[in-house]
């Protein structure tokens, strides 16, 4: 079978594609590129391309340089098909197949780091995207500054002309831009942090002061950072999603997107050198990105996160599976609606349609999203997606038995699986969890101050709160144990 290719978007011949499949709208031979974004995975070609895909017709000066700095995979798959890949949106009623075209041009970073940098310092590109996960940016997850600790950072700073580490990248970059004149530029994180524009700012600025005080302050005066919160599944393509693809379109596509219709995307309207007008393609651009950012991070990542630890301990490998289980499906509204959204104030948004919305695309029975995709890097994602709104609660003196014991799937979790987890604190959380006993790991994995910062009152007493769900879910198995938190719910 022959590869999907730029010749087939409008031969008839060999490779032709179908006339139901929606190609690019413009003339890929008049794009020229203006961002550069550094983590050319899947989500990213599910979400932030799709849009830059629809905008190109009316402005073709945003194309995109794709870049990995871990693997070379992208690269080897994209680079034959011209950097064309399939989005595929599947719900119940169906799918759509797409075309996108606004990739230009993959860099394997992980070979080498000099096209790329040589790339981010042209006058040309104004926007430096993301998507490189939460430990990406090698930052404490406790407060947000950079880890210069980190043996990336480490690395970087003893060769700052050969990084290795996101912030090292983007400085190099910024740094090049500075000397050849190529004028101010945006670094616009796409990724599920809170805050993640200020989380970038402070990696790099961080660490451009390690290396060039100078160099920091014309960051501060010619790069801005604004803040996203983006939404869309995005589930690991599989072996048969590749296949079902290339029956449709009669070519095969080495890494198509399987993704859900829905997208949602609100960006801080703070660019520095011009954006492309992501709001005609469905992009909300506002002020302050925060109120969508928390509702996102606790309504839908935090309730992800609840699926994955307790879906995974009650034996289900998809979210589909997890939320149709009786006692998810009855405990994710409800944590939703009594413990999450009185913790969210959302201008023009109605959390509770929001929320039905979020349970119906969960159970989305076309994507096979993982649990064990989502459950990777707890220590990352947990502070966010669960801390965070059980300390708004604490703040008011709210009782929170679901959220207590979503935290409490996560310590079980690793109790029990611990040997198996990613995560980039693997270590501590191994020594913390495995061998004790549901209070001691409760507390010692609470006590973790990498991860949670310091101990204060409300840590303290989040762990009474929480060991005793642990001991439910390890002693009478996590069925029981959510059955005891709704009872204590309902009181």
């Amino acid at each position: 079978m022959e590869r999907l290719s730029a010749k087939g978007l409008s031969s008839k011949g060999p490779g032709a594609l179908p006339a139901d499949i929606a190609v690019p709208g413009y003339d890929r031979a008049q794009v020229t590129n203006g961002i550069v974004h550094l983590g050319i995975g899947a989500f990213h070609r599910g979400h932030m391309a799709v849009y830059v895909d629809t905008l190109l017709a009316d402005d073709p000066h945003w194309g995109i340089i794709g870049a990995s700095l871990r693997r070379p995979d992208t690269k080897v798959a994209l680079e034959p098909q011209d950097g064309l890949y399939t989005v595929s949106a599947r719900d119940g009623a169906g799918e759509q197949l797409r075309i996108i075209g606004a990739i230009r041009e993959i860099i394997d970073a992980s070979a080498d780091v000099a096209p790329l940098i040589a790339r981010m310092a042209a006058p040309e590109i104004r926007i430096f995207s993301l998507t490189v996960t939460e430990k990406g940016y090698c930052h404490d997850p406790a407060s947000g500054a950079l880890r210069a600790d980190h043996p990336d950072v480490v690395a970087d700073l003893q060769n700052p002309a050969s990084p290795r580490s996101v912030p090292g990248v983007i400085t190099a970059a910024l740094a090049a831009r500075r000397a050849g004149g190529a004028g101010p530029v945006t670094v616009l994180s796409c990724d599920n942090l809170q805050g993640n524009g200020e989380i970038a700012r402070a990696a790099i600025t961080g660490f451009a002061r390690r290396v060039d005080p100078a160099l920091a302050d014309w960051i501060a005066a010619h790069v801005t950072f604004p803040s996203t919160m983006v939404d869309r599944i995005v589930p690991a393509t599989t072996d048969a999603d590749r296949a079902a693809i290339a029956a449709r379109l009669g070519v095969e596509d080495a890494w198509p997107i399987v993704t859900e219709p829905f997208h949602q995307w609100v960006i801080e309207d703070h660019f520095a050198a011009g954006r492309p007008a992501f709001d005609r393609a469905g992009a909300q651009l506002v002020a302050d990105v925060a109120p969508f950012e928390l509702m996102k991070l606790r309504l839908l990542n935090g309730s992800h996160s609840t699926l994955a630890y307790l879906g995974q301990l009650l034996g289900h490998e998809e979210v589909a599976q997890a939320i149709r289980d009786p006692l998810l499906g009855a405990m994710i509204p409800r944590m939703m609606a009594d413990e999450i959204r009185p913790t969210l104030d959302v201008p023009g948004i109605d959390l509770g349609d929001y929320c039905a919305a979020l349970v119906a695309r969960f159970a989305n029975p076309s994507l096979h999203h993982r649990t064990a995709q989502i459950a990777m890097d707890g220590s990352q994602k947990l502070p966010q997606r669960i801390i965070a709104p059980l300390r708004a609660r604490a703040g008011k003196g709210l009782a929170s038995p679901l959220l207590t014991l979503s935290l409490a799937g996560w310590i079980a979790y690793m109790m029990q699986r611990g040997d198996t987890i990613a995560d980039p604190q693997a270590a501590l959380l191994q020594t913390a969890a495995q061998g004790q006993s549901p209070a001691q790991a409760t507390a010692r994995v609470l006590g973790l101050t990498q991860i949670f910062g310091p101990m204060d009152d409300f840590l303290r007493d989040l762990i009474p709160q929480t060991a005793p769900h642990v001991a439910r879910i390890i002693e009478g198995g996590p069925a029981a144990a959510i059955q005891y938190a709704l009872k204590g719910a309902n009181a």
